[in-house]
């Protein structure tokens, strides 16, 4: 009886341990790939499920989407400069038999192509192509990705290149470029502001000839905005040409009457020194 206990306890242990080994939890987000000797028959869905011990493996497979960051490496441009690029992927398995029958371990092998896709689509653009186009080179990227993957049963969903770093001297040669580039915008913006001010100027000075009160509206303008700083000085600003002519027209006024009154005053002279005759003495008469 000792020996039938001893072996019905026996029993019960494996047979709990086999329970317990033939159980296996499947999450929601994953699959399990039963293999039975080796071979694919199934594959099981969240919950609880069961297998046979020792004969069936089952592997749990996530569906979830996965981010791998991408390394910097050096990589040289079609112009020939040289930059570090480094990248984050972002893939999902969409059909776990494949991504555990077809290759070994999926998370090695699209990190490692990953770096090699990256290496050669920015190899294939040149250095204003990379910083401005990374739209298109992430398009690029992930098209060959998918292409290379599909057999994996793996879905790249997303590539992003994250950061691009460039040596000193291209910095400083960039500077230098868009500091260039911000003055002759500068200039030009100049240039047209003063082609602009000097067309507006052109049309108030015309106006300003149809209407010679306007030159006054605006001397007084000025007064004003000359009066708010408490200028000690005063700058009245007058016509300078018609100043002049003005000036002019006095002078000769001032130079005719001055002929005017020194001709008259000659004839007023000549005049009684000609006239004026002598009075006749009486005539001597004799006295006898």
């Amino acid at each position: 009886m000792v020996v039938f206990y001893i072996v019905l306890a026996i029993v019960v242990v494996i047979a709990i341990i086999l329970f317990f080994m033939s159980v296996r939890v499947v999450k929601q987000y994953e699959r399990g790939v039963v293999l039975r000797f080796g071979r694919y028959i199934g594959t099981r869905e969240p919950g609880l499920r069961f297998i046979i011990p020792i004969v069936d493996v089952m592997t749990r497979v996530s569906l979830r989407i996965v981010t791998l960051p991408i390394q910097s490496q050096g990589i040289i441009t079609r112009d020939n400069v040289s930059v570090g690029v480094s990248a984050v992927a972002y893939f999902r398995v969409v059909d776990p038999v494949k991504s555990v029958i077809a290759i070994q371990t999926v998370y090695a092998a699209i990190e490692q192509i990953a770096q090699t896709t990256l290496r050669k689509v920015v190899g294939q653009h040149a250095l204003d192509e990379t910083l401005s186009e990374t739209d298109t080179l992430n398009a690029n990227i992930r098209s060959i990705l998918d292409v290379m993957t599909l057999d994996w049963g793996v879905e790249v969903t997303l590539v992003e290149l994250k950061d691009i770093l460039l040596p000193d001297t291209m910095k400083r040669a960039m500077a230098k470029q868009a500091e260039a580039e911000r003055e002759k915008r500068a200039k030009i913006i100049a240039a047209e502001g003063e082609a602009l001010a000097a067309a507006a100027l052109g049309d108030a000075s015309d106006t300003m000839m149809e209407h010679p009160l306007a030159l006054q509206l605006r001397n007084l303008q000025s007064l004003v905005e000359i009066g708010v700083d408490r200028n000690t000085t005063v700058v009245f600003p007058a016509p300078l040409m018609s100043t002049i002519g003005e000036l002019g027209n006095f002078l000769a006024r001032e130079r005719a009457a001055s002929e005017l009154h020194g001709g008259s005053g000659a004839n007023d002279a000549a005049t009684p020194a000609s006239t004026t005759r002598p009075e006749a003495a009486p005539p001597l008469t004799d006295v006898a």
